[in-house]
């Protein structure tokens, strides 16, 4: 039986009455423990962990769907936690129009405690945003800050939300639409809405965009790299207008510089990267080491040849990639990561500088799967570089 959230919630309150309070105990359990499983989640146990969160205020300040799924189903299930929060954190949880659909009456909920929401990073594309409005242009929707950063906006769902700024009275304070694609129109029409005053919007963010951030999923981030041979280690080659570097026995006769790596087999890429950014490398052999690090990371290995090694510091994050395994690495602490078997050597990397996170994904056709998010206050620049194991090779793609 595939009950709707609003009835296994009240199924739920019935048992709780009973003073069955088993299911409660499980998810609270799930949740000391870290180990809550979405897919494994029955709806009654969905239930549970909605009346848990209900129950706590902590979480009805600042609900971020992260810490529990990070899919539409989760959002659809925990649409009563949604409603009743201030600010909700929805940003890269596969939201789609359907769940702009059920967001609209979070929005139009009566009272409406939704102050601020964050849906950045979900391919809403403009009919998503259009339902948004229309939540956003009713009476009871007091949401002052809407973030819809890199969600395939253009001029047409610029319209939309231009005719919500202009609902009586509108409480909108800050709306972002960075990294989208409103072109020239798009820009002029919310530079209008601004000027009316019924408008009360103090804050537009309508950076990096262009036809580029079109593209779905994290590739709308993409950014072009280049190996850096001032800084590749005399045992590795570089080819492929610098875009591939191979593992070699024979010493290359680059130029001394102080920033090239001398005790161990690495190279950086030339660019210096903060705001968001995405790229892809494919490794082949035997493994590789694919990371990112300030630009002051040892290049000569003092206290040992790891000390300069990416992910063995505090200055870099990498991932250890073979096979068999994958490891993440930061700080000299590793956390191994268990995915299922697969034939696929290409490693996607997205960088969030401004939000302090760095993610790595297993890259196959058109699917990502997540392997792991860093959480750091970055403080510098991250140069993408990777470290090259025997008898292998790493590319840019």
């Amino acid at each position: 039986m595939n009950l709707s959230p609003e009835r296994s919630i009240n199924l739920f309150h019935c048992l709780n009455e009973l003073n069955d309070h088993s299911l409660v105990e499980e998810i609270q359990s799930y949740l000391r423990s870290g180990s809550l499983s979405e897919p494994n989640l029955s709806p009654a146990q969905w239930s549970a962990l909605v009346f848990v969160l209900l129950t706590s205020e902590k979480e009805l300040d600042v609900f971020d769907l992260k810490k529990y799924s990070r899919s539409e189903e989760g959002l659809l299930r925990l649409l009563p936690v949604v409603k009743a929060s201030r600010a909700v954190l929805l940003s890269g949880c596969g939201v789609t129009e359907e769940g702009c659909a059920s967001l609209v009456s979070a929005l139009r909920s009566n009272p409406s405690h939704l102050r601020e929401l964050d849906l950045s990073n979900n391919d809403l594309k403009d009919s998503g945003v259009e339902l948004l409005s229309a939540g956003l242009g009713n009476p009871h929707c007091k949401l002052e800050t809407l973030r819809l950063s890199g969600c395939l906006v253009t001029e047409e769902g610029c319209a939309s939300l231009v005719s919500a700024l202009r609902s009586n009275p509108s409480h909108l304070r800050e709306l972002d639409l960075s990294y989208n694609h409103p072109g020239d129109s798009g820009v002029r029409l919310l530079s209008a809405g601004l000027e009316d005053p019924h408008c009360r919007l103090e804050k537009l963010n309508e950076e990096h965009g262009g036809e580029n951030r079109m593209k779905p999923g994290l590739r709308k981030y993409v950014c072009d790299l280049t190996l850096d041979l001032n800084t590749v280690n005399r045992l590795l080659s570089l080819s492929e207008e610098n875009r591939k570097v191979t593992w070699t026995t024979e010493e290359q006769p680059y130029p001394d510089h102080p920033e090239r790596f001398e005790d161990c087999r690495q190279v950086l890429c030339r660019e210096g990267l903060t705001g968001r950014c995405y790229w892809e490398a494919e490794w082949s052999g035997r493994e590789a080491v694919i990371g990112v690090t300030y630009k002051g990371i040892s290049r000569r290995g003092r206290g040992g040849v790891k000390d300069c090694w990416l992910g063995y510091n505090n200055k870099s994050w990498s991932l250890f990639c073979s096979d068999n395994s994958y490891i993440a690495w930061h700080n000299n602490k590793r956390t191994t990561i268990d995915v299922p078997p697969s034939s696929s050597h290409r490693v996607g990397v997205y960088l969030d500088w401004p939000a302090g996170t760095l993610s790595f994904y297993r890259a196959s056709s058109d699917t990502l799967t997540h392997l792991i998010t860093f959480t750091s206050t970055f403080t510098e620049p991250l140069y993408p570089g990777f470290r090259v194991c025997s008898d292998s090779s790493v590319s840019l793609k």
